[in-house]
Parts: structure tokens; C-alpha cells; sequence
């Protein structure tokens, strides 16, 4: 069973087939994560300037209940999941987009946003670096990206509310392919493109999170 000291040289989960549903497309959330996502979401409004942004949220979840939470302070929202509720496509500001994320991230214009947002959904990617790269590309000098993502030190945790308690879904456990420390996620954050000055990434969540913005300078500096 992995611990905090894990590092990225640990092997990752086994890989199970792609998903083909959103998060909260086939059933209601837990109160579990429910209260997970607010965390999550708490830490991006305390960290990034949502006031009139391009935001973005990548595997939003199919009700993107975050997204709906800052709908009135940004000027537009991109939502992408595999699947969006009806009521979502019909929002003024919203541009839905219901493809795979790195996918959908490779075919948008350069600069796009000023914030992204990507929230429990790292783990859940087969090409993590490949999403990374995009998204420092689709970011506006000044943008900020902020990430929520299982830390190994988590992982016993998780499986245990998951395979034995029931209280969170077991399926989206088992499409976890790997879990990120601090120390994992840095590294990949640079190979991105992140200057090591713009990025901080932490424990979130009594450590059973890693919690990392990463900013692009403004031009000029």
C-alpha cells in the first residue's frame, strides 16, 4: 500500500478500459464528493482571478458544478467532459465541448483562456503530460492553471471509502491511473512549460491531495 514518501518511480494503478461517462452522468455525487469538489473549488476561487476570465474547465463533470458556481463573475466558460447536461449547452456564456479532454485541448486556438481548471481529472488520464503541455499552451500570458489531484498518501483512503465502505463510487477508483505528490507534479508542470518561479504545489486536503497553480508571466516580464 503506497504512502506519502512514494514518489513518481512507484507503478501506477493497472490501466482499465477508457471511460465513456462523465463524472455525475449516471448517478448523483456522494456527499463525499460533494464535499470534495467545494474543497477543490475553494481552493481555485481563492487562487485565481475569476473576475471577467476566459475560463476553463477541463472534465467538468456533467452537471460542472463548479463552473456553475462562478458562472456570474467570468466572462465565458468552456466546458469539457465526455457528456453535459442540456441545461448546461443552453447558458449564454458556455461553450460545451463533450470530447475526450486531451482531444478537445489539442484543437483549441493558442492563448485561449486566462484561467483552467482541472479538478480531479489528472488521475484519470491515460496521457497526463500531453493535457499538461496543452494547457500551458491555451493559457493567456498572466493565465493561471490550477489542479486538484489524489496524492499517494490518499490512495489507501480513497480505496477504502470506495471498495469497502461504498461511500464513494467504485468504478471511478478503478479508473484512476496514477496518484501525484508534490514532488511528482512539479516536475511535470516544468516539462509543460511552467517557469519553477510561477508554479506552487502543495498538500491540500490533510495531504491526501496535491493542490498546484501554475501561472504564465505577464509579457514582458
Amino acid at each position: 500500500m503506497a504512502t506519502g514518501s512514494s514518489s513518481s518511480t512507484e507503478a501506477a494503478p493497472a490501466a482499465g478500459p477508457d471511460r465513456e461517462h462523465a463524472f455525475g452522468e449516471l448517478r448523483e455525487p456522494s456527499a463525499l464528493d460533494r464535499f470534495n469538489s467545494w474543497l477543490s473549488g475553494s481552493g481555485v476561487r481563492r487562487r485565481a482571478n475569476l473576475r471577467d476570465a476566459r475560463f476553463a474547465d477541463f472534465g467538468c463533470g456533467y452537471e460542472a458544478r463548479f463552473a456553475r458556481s462562478v458562472m456570474d463573475r467570468v466572462r465565458s466558460a468552456t466546458l469539457v467532459d465526455l457528456a453535459l447536461s442540456p441545461a448546461l449547452k443552453e447558458m449564454p456564456k458556455v461553450t460545451a465541448i463533450e470530447r475526450p479532454i486531451e482531444e478537445a485541448a489539442r484543437e483549441l486556438p493558442d492563448a485561449s483562456f486566462d484561467v483552467i481548471a482541472c479538478l480531479s481529472v489528472l488521475e484519470h488520464l491515460r496521457e497526463p503530460q500531453a493535457a499538461l503541455d496543452e494547457f500551458h499552451r491555451l493559457l493567456a500570458p498572466g493565465g493561471a492553471l490550477l489542479i486538484n489531484v489524489p496524492s499517494w498518501l490518499g490512495k489507501p483512503v480513497l480505496e477504502l471509502f470506495a471498495f469497502r465502505l461504498g461511500i464513494s463510487p467504485k468504478d471511478e477508483m478503478n479508473d484512476h491511473k496514477r496518484y501525484y505528490n508534490p514532488r511528482d507534479l512539479w516536475p511535470m508542470l516544468v516539462d509543460a512549460g511552467f517557469r519553477p518561479s510561477e508554479i506552487r504545489c502543495r498538500w491540500y486536503k490533510l495531504g491526501f491531495c496535491t493542490f498546484a497553480v501554475a501561472r504564465i508571466p505577464e509579457e514582458g516580464t
